[in-house]
């Protein structure tokens, strides 16, 4: 008995000896103490909560050289060994987690849409639920601050940029020829219908490193993922017809798309400020597969368009209208692979195809063009540490541009060029806190045709002065090949890449169902194109000596909390910009630049009437142009210009839609600018001519039908 017990005390003994205490105190980086940490020892069931001055203490039975944990939700996980006879009244400092939703997001120069945006500007519903759009997401884009409304053209004008100087990008792969076909101060419209895209980043400058060739900014348009059902969507419209159906499978999904346009009965209602010989009409159609693998999603993205109309122009410089007669067809493919190998690398890889071939007979001259464009791409990125993520790749782009001329009676030519760029980039996000983030870049290109190396540095900060409110500032350095109406005669001359360096200042406050945003900007312009002739021309003298500047203030502000089922965004820019590019004398503003543009954008849902309604006044001041009785050159400003458009969704049923909208809902007179005459009368004045819309309103009725087992998906977001 006594050997038993002595046993049993020595056994009492041994465990006693064998507890060891813990304790300490757990802060933040600031020394603020962290209420509700876990804290144990790895391994084991031994542990302890912080109290609300952050101390804890706790016995273990653990021996020798253990791991402590400690953790808390909004601060990164603390692993580290320690001898457990000696770890007591240790300070530990948690560093922030830099995956909370509340960390700080580089905003200067991009403006966001989708559901997985920090910072979402628009919403995936708002491209085409915006009046005045008319499907159009080129046009919603115009809402918004930093942009140009250029009636007679169409395309995105962006802080002073020509059309030329953004690029479109989709699933990342750039898009050769992002619009349909138009002519002289005919507006064109984008190829994209927004059925397919769940978001888009819109960079108004200071872009990442790893997109290239434009001088003023980039448009990226993300493709759904998936699709959460098998669906058919049925349109019948005023001006055409629309279908659409998506097919899905346990790992993989198709999409499909299809649209008839006809501009005839519209054109038969509304006076028309050019006599159509045929109206414009177009059949198109876009198809997006997708396919689950385990670490990643292969995307299959393909769009065709034809495209053709026929109409008499007025040309001041002949007594009768000019015919213009043109055919377009257009191809575009885009395939890309995202996910993950290895250990934790991003893999994006992609190949795009594009094929444009345009028909235009102008009098009786005949101008036929062809281009083919391809880009491959390859994307390794990874998350080095909560603190640092590592971004590298390259991209090829081919393209091969063929025009031939013939006036039928003593001219016939040809011109085009054959252009390889190769470029690679690296770029780094760096964390310091849940309150600043940094991002730089660098980016390298070699272009075949100009013979010619550039280097591109990027660098963009971030700062998070509140939970609402944040600073961020962007530097970069952009390069672009001459565009095609010159470099098409590069047999006969040398080209540099014309060049463009953005500073750029951005304030963004956010709570819920509100957004200000506010930007000041700076672009310095180099190494533009000038030429000597009246007419860009084969004979011409070009050279790179050309430069600018554009400076200005935007300002966004969007709000849904104001009155209940009431939406509405108010956006403000303004722009002081001067080139001397080009034939211009002098430096002076180009003509597609207004001062001064204010947009405001409502939409309201009225449940009694099962209906949402929008408006949206579009303003911007007068913009210059060059009047040659007078001796300053562009001197001359156009009235302002304004248009109110009004939209109407009715739901007859919950996926039975009536839509109606009307562009230009007052019938402004609006005027673009002027041509003039090449030589002046007998009285030596320079007559001239008003550049006017093509109808002063645009109307739209359509009937959109879903068949679908979900009985609540309908098409009111793709209006």
């Amino acid at each position: 008995m006594k050997t038993r017990i002595t046993f049993i005390l020595l056994l009492l003994s041994t465990f006693t000896f064998a507890q060891n205490i813990i304790s300490g105190k757990v802060t933040d980086q600031k020394g603020k103490p962290v209420a509700g940490a876990n804290i144990y020892i790895d391994g084991t069931y031994d542990g302890a909560t912080s109290s609300e001055t952050g101390e804890f203490s706790f016995e273990t039975t653990a021996e020798g050289n253990q791991f402590i944990v400690i953790s808390f939700l909004l601060f990164e996980t603390y692993k580290k060994e320690i001898d457990v006879t000696n770890f007591k009244d240790q300070t530990v400092k948690l560093r922030e987690n830099m995956n909370a939703l509340d960390a700080v997001v580089i905003t200067a120069g991009t403006l966001e849409s989708g559901e997985k945006a920090r910072v979402s500007v628009l919403k995936p519903l708002d491209i085409l639920t915006t009046a005045g759009s008319n499907g159009n997401i080129v046009a919603t884009l115009q809402t918004l601050p930093g942009t140009q409304t250029v009636g007679e053209d169409g395309r995105l004008f962006v802080r002073g940029g020509e059309a030329s100087e953004t690029q479109t990008f989709v699933d990342g792969i750039r898009v050769a020829q992002p619009y349909g076909a138009t002519t002289n101060n005919l507006p064109t419209r984008s190829r994209f219908s927004p059925m397919l895209f769940s978001g888009m980043a819109f960079s108004t400058g200071g872009y990442s490193a790893e997109y290239g060739e434009a001088l003023s900014s980039v448009l990226l348009l993300n493709t759904n993922d998936e699709e959460d059902h098998e669906k058919t969507d049925i349109g019948l419209m005023t001006v055409g017809l629309s279908l659409g159906n998506t097919q899905k499978w346990k790992k993989s999904s198709l999409s499909v798309n299809m649209a008839y346009i006809n501009l005839a009965p519209y054109q038969a209602v509304i006076p028309q400020n050019v006599d159509w010989n045929n109206p414009y009409q177009s059949l198109g159609g876009e198809t997006v597969y997708r396919y689950k693998f385990t670490n990643g999603i292969f995307k299959l993205y393909a769009s065709f368009d034809s495209e053709k109309f026929d109409l008499n122009q007025k040309n001041i410089n002949f007594e009768n209208p000019i015919r213009t007669d043109m055919n377009n067809n257009n191809f575009y493919l885009n395939s890309s692979y995202k996910g993950t190998i290895g250990t934790g690398w991003q893999l994006t890889s992609g190949i795009s195809y594009g094929y444009s071939k345009n028909k235009l007979k102008y009098d009786i001259t005949d101008v036929d063009s062809d281009e083919n464009a391809a880009q491959l791409k390859l994307k390794l990125s990874k998350k080095v540490s909560n603190y640092f993520r590592l971004s590298f790749g390259s991209d090829y782009f081919i393209t091969k541009y063929n025009q031939n001329f013939d006036d039928n009676v003593s001219i016939n030519g040809a011109n085009g060029y054959d252009s390889n760029i190769f470029a690679s980039y690296a770029e780094g996000d760096i964390a310091f806190s849940k309150n600043l983030a940094l991002k730089v870049g660098l980016r390298y290109s070699n272009n075949s045709l100009l013979n010619e190396n550039n280097i591109a540095p990027r660098a963009s900060l971030g700062f998070k002065a509140s939970k609402s409110s944040q600073f961020s500032f962007a530097y970069g350095d952009f390069t672009q090949t001459p565009v095609v109406d010159y470099i098409k005669y590069s047999k006969y001359h040398q080209f540099e890449s014309e060049k463009a360096r953005h500073y750029i200042f951005n304030y963004t406050f956010t709570r819920p169902g509100q957004l200000l945003r506010t930007e000041l900007y700076y672009k310095d312009y180099s190494n533009l194109v000038q030429y000597d002739t009246q007419d860009i021309q084969y004979n011409s003298v070009f050279n790179n000596n050309g430069s600018g500047y554009a400076k200005g203030f935007d300002l966004l502000w969007r709000d849904s909390n104001l009155y209940k089922n009431l939406e509405y965004w108010i956006s403000y820019s303004y722009i002081d910009s001067e080139r001397q590019y080009k034939n211009f004398p002098t430096m002076a503003t180009p003509s597609f630049i207004a001062n001064h543009s204010l947009s405001v954008v409502t939409k309201y849902f009225i449940t009694d009437w099962k209906s949402q309604v929008g408006f949206t006044n579009s303003f911007s001041s007068g913009r210059p142009y060059n009047d040659p009785n007078q001796t300053q050159f562009m001197s001359g400003k156009t009235k302002s210009y304004n248009s109110l458009s009004f939209n109407w969704a009715y739901l007859l049923t919950t996926q039975k839609i009536l839509y109606f909208s009307v562009s230009n809902i007052l019938g402004t007179q609006n005027v673009f600018g002027y041509d003039y005459a090449k030589t002046p009368d007998a009285s030596g004045v320079y007559q001239r001519q008003a550049v006017v819309p093509t109808a002063d309103r645009f109307f739209f009725v359509g009937f959109f039908w879903t068949i679908s087992q979900n009985k609540n998906e309908n098409q009111l977001k793709n209006l």
